[in-house]
């Protein structure tokens, strides 16, 4: 999907890590919402509330997903998932475009 129809969007940025994750909250007609954001070349590690469903725009990084000990490599249009309640360790080596749906 190239576009998100029919939507709000959250002025204020959320912004983390200094400035090196940055996204919008966007909010769809059935209540769900995902926030669509860049993360600049970095190492970072993200804490999870709900699953949430990673899109890949453009960029490329390697992610390690809490409590194994492999990295998987993502790049544009490719997706992976996180559990709620959980963390994610990711390695960004190309400025990463993103979309996170949160489930």
């Amino acid at each position: 999907m190239a576009q998100f129809d029919n939507v709000s969007v959250k002025k204020k940025a959320n912004v983390y890590f200094d400035g090196k994750c940055v996204s919008h909250t966007v909010l769809f007609p059935n209540g769900t919402r995902a926030t669509v954001g860049v993360i600049f070349p970095g190492a970072l590690t993200f804490n999870t509330g709900s699953p949430e469903l990673m899109e890949i725009n453009s960029g490329a990084c390697k992610v390690r997903l809490s409590g194994e000990s492999d990295w998987k490599a993502y790049g544009a249009g490719e997706k992976f998932t996180v559990p709620g309640n959980s963390s994610f360790d990711i390695e960004v080596t190309e400025t990463l475009d993103y979309v996170c749906h949160f489930e």
